[in-house]
């Protein structure tokens, strides 16, 4: 599916370099992630405990009601996929919703849940914890392969931005707390970092804050910039390419969705009514024909 000057079923929205994917408004749109064997886009209400499912070649839209805080997921198989909750990773099964814990993941700890998540080339995933009322420093990224599980960087309050380098030597990560965006090597053979993190972009000082990012087949790293109403690309050497403006301020995840196409969902969680009413879109999920060379999700190796 092309999306080079696509236009979303429900229309061009004003003002913005984007059109509109779904007009469901999500209050914490997050995690999407595109099955590219099935031409089907996930993503989800973390605060509301739904995941959408949008075939994206019909239109059609299923919301799947889920039993606890969820918030990424990756392809295991055409039956199955790996589902981050805030209990840990549970394997999905696609035809039912049946659910059976995999790797619990702070278990323990009913104050936080996960939040950031992606699959780096070697089939791990990079997995984010944060407190639900946002306490400074009580989260974590960990690594998980198998059903083995690390815990790579403690003291976290909000980790994003998770992505990888196309070969997977690179590891990308913030906490959007912090709003620096870190890089770090990576062994390519089982993602796990290699080194020190380091600065690579410093967003303090500036509109909004590092959100969800990707990585395209080029190494460009595509951010959406909470409370900038942006998706921004990045060069590998933190150049600023270009930006697009989407429909809603609290924009908070991209994800490639046909051929570059570019999917990014939002929030309107923490506004007031007045708000709410200045930005009538918050909680849609956009489409941006950004024409980049896409580079899919990795499944995750069960």
């Amino acid at each position: 599916m092309n999306f080079s000057g696509a236009k979303a079923p429900v229309g061009e929205v004003p003002g913005a370099e984007a059109t509109v994917l779904c007009d469901i408004a999500c209050e914490l749109g997050e995690g999407p992630a595109y099955d590219r064997h099935t031409d089907t886009l996930w993503w989800f209400d973390i605060a509301n405990r739904k995941l959408f499912e949008k075939q994206m070649k019909s239109g059609a839209l299923k919301v799947h009601d889920l039993p606890e805080i969820s918030s990424a997921i990756a392809r295991i198989d055409d039956q199955r996929q790996l589902l981050v909750t805030e209990t840990g990773a549970h394997v999905r099964d696609i035809a039912t919703g049946r659910l059976t814990r995999h790797v619990g993941i702070e278990v323990d700890n009913p104050a936080t849940r996960s939040n950031d998540a992606r699959v780096h080339p070697s089939g791990a995933f990079w997995i984010g914890t944060m407190a639900k009322n946002h306490d400074k420093g009580a989260g974590a990224i960990y690594w998980l392969k198998g059903s083995e599980l690390r815990l790579l960087y403690p003291n976290i309050s909000i980790p994003n931005a998770i992505c990888f380098s196309p070969d997977g030597s690179i590891a990308y990560f913030t906490d959007s707390a912090d709003n620096r965006l870190m890089r770090v090597a990576c062994d390519a053979a089982t993602g796990l970092p290699k080194g020190e993190p380091a600065v690579w972009l410093d967003g303090r000082g500036g509109k909004g804050v590092f959100d969800g990012s990707v990585c395209d087949a080029d190494g460009n790293v595509w951010n959406a910039r909470w409370g900038a109403a942006r998706l921004d690309c990045y060069a590998p050497d933190g150049k600023l390419l270009r930006s697009y403006s989407v429909g809603a301020r609290q924009s908070s995840c991209p994800a490639f969705v046909g051929d570059g196409g570019i999917a990014v969902t939002s929030a309107w969680q923490g506004m007031n009514t007045a708000a709410r009413a200045a930005d009538p879109m918050a909680g849609f999920t956009f489409l941006v024909a950004a024409g980049a060379r896409p580079r899919y999700e990795p499944d995750f190796e069960l």
